[in-house]
């Protein structure tokens, strides 16, 4: 398949991926067919624009099949594929950066803290950064994607592997099924072949699996992940993808710059034009190898004359045209552009301007979404630790997604709010957090601990000073003048 024909009209007007519903209250082997065939449709319409839209980002783009009618041997099919570096820059904004589990302010003691940390070793032993990043492609070029959480089948107690194996499938060959009714996830959905390249479906409920071939159950049994394991995490509400949104510009850029240079060699293959005389084929032949041309007059008093027929294309108006297209495609994608300084800027001005601010903020709409399936996906984790190792005893309450993007981003400037606090007596874990400058302020200060005792003096018994910076961020600590009663007061007295 090639992506001949444009993306309107393949969508026909229908942009973002449909989402597909049924109204069952519960998943059993009777009904889950089905509720299959009543979705498959949703899922292959949005498969046949999931395909052009990878496609696209690879670089399959509609220019390089254009056909040319007025001389069509000067047809130069180039694209520029900023579909791509959109897809790059997208999945680099949610996962540039390790996405950490990081724990949560209302309960950050030590054993916590450690059980998070083997959690984090056991998503690095995974290889979570590289599955997140090939996840982050898919959202963005197609605009949905999918996690698989699976029991690792080569795992034994006192071996390097993990219990688990985080797998990405293609978008096109998976797809969930949600409650009409609470828009709760009710059944997933994988198409796979067998080792007789015969097509059947994979199915997965909150309790149970199916297995369909030809319209029947084959198997089904009991769900050992304790939920669904494979997770959606959409580009947004609508599911739509970073590509779709500005093909039509990346498609007038690439016929900018085709035509222009068609421009260019057009005016250099330029046709010869013979004005009141006449030359046959083989003596012009003879002449264009020499470099010359001789002609003679007709001798009807005509006067002869030989010269180029050339209409040079302005290519500086090009150039402003192709700019102001690129211009506006950064703006509808939330991406910086690469002005450079004028000189007198500070570093925020310059942040500003060139966009990286709207890129921030287009960025923590995506994280949301993220942070949703990663909380999913992790409560598989957890269940499947527990039924082998058992070693991780958390819950997602006890930790957070921590999504990190630009972590020296004004380090000078969050470096010296971090001192005007600390000079001002401000809390010290108050004011790891407030400054931004740690994407883990909580682990940062029990490490710093003991070097903080040159500011805060006070803080020499820590254990102490955890609890009452726990209290703190708990909302339940009071000035105790206002609480206690002072020892020498009426009531202590009577």
């Amino acid at each position: 398949m090639r992506n001949t024909m444009n993306f309107v009209d393949l969508c026909r007007g229908e942009f973002g991926r449909k989402v597909a519903y049924t109204g069952v209250d519960r998943i059993t082997p009777q009904n889950v067919v089905k509720v299959v065939s009543d979705t498959i449709g949703i899922h292959n319409r949005n498969r046949t624009l999931i395909d052009y839209l990878y496609r696209y980002m690879k670089g399959d783009q509609p220019i390089l099949y254009r056909n040319k009618i007025v001389r069509p041997e000067v047809n130069n099919r180039v694209v520029e594929n900023h579909a791509f570096e959109t897809v790059k820059f997208k999945a680099g904004q949610i996962c540039g950066e390790p996405i950490q589990y990081v724990c949560k302010k209302k309960k950050a003691d030590k054993k916590i803290n450690e059980q998070v940390d083997l959690l984090n070793d056991y998503l690095d032993e995974a290889n979570a950064d590289a599955r997140n990043i090939q996840r982050a492609i898919y959202q963005s070029a197609t605009g949905t994607s999918y996690k698989a959480i699976l029991k690792e089948e080569d795992w034994t107690k006192n071996g390097d592997l993990p219990p688990f194996r985080i797998f990405i499938p293609y978008p096109g060959d998976c797809y969930i099924v949600y409650s009409q009714r609470n828009g709760k996830p009710m059944l997933s959905v994988q198409i796979l072949k067998d080792e007789d390249e015969q097509q059947y479906y994979l199915c997965y409920s909150k309790n149970q699996f199916f297995e369909i071939k030809n319209g029947k159950v084959t198997n089904y049994g009991i769900n050992g992940f304790g939920g669904i394991p494979i997770v959606e995490c959409p580009n947004n509400h609508d599911r739509l993808s970073d590509v779709e949104i500005a093909i039509t510009l990346f498609d007038a850029i690439n016929k900018y710059q085709s035509d222009r240079l068609n421009g260019v060699e057009q005016f250099v293959q330029a046709f010869m034009k013979f004005k009141n005389c006449e030359v046959d084929e083989n003596e012009f032949l003879k002449m264009v190898k020499l470099g010359a041309i001789s002609v003679k007059d007709t001798g009807n008093g005509c006067q002869s004359d030989v010269e180029l027929m050339t209409a040079e294309l302005n290519q500086s108006e090009s150039q402003v045209a192709k700019d102001d297209i690129y211009n506006n495609m950064l703006i509808v994608e939330a991406m910086p552009n690469r002005q450079s300084n004028s000189g007198g800027d500070t570093g925020n001005a310059v942040y500003l301007r060139n966009g990286w601010d709207f890129a921030e903020r287009d960025a923590k709409l995506v994280e949301a979404f993220t942070k949703e399936a990663e909380k999913e996906s992790a409560r598989i984790i957890l269940n499947i630790i527990r039924g082998t190792s058992n070693d991780v005893n958390i819950s997602t309450r006890d930790f957070d997604v921590k999504i990190t993007r630009n972590p020296t981003d004004n380090m000078l400037v969050k470096a010296q709010a971090l001192d005007y606090l600390f000079k001002n007596k401000i809390h010290p874990l108050i004011a790891l957090i407030t400054c931004g400058l740690f994407s883990d302020p909580q682990k940062v200060y029990e490490m710093s601990l003991p070097y903080l005792g040159t500011i805060y003096p006070e803080l020499a018994d820590p254990e102490a000073e955890m609890q009452k910076a726990q209290q703190l961020l708990d909302g339940k600590f009071q000035n105790p003048s206002k609480t206690e009663p002072m020892a020498n007061s009426p009531s202590n007295e009577e």
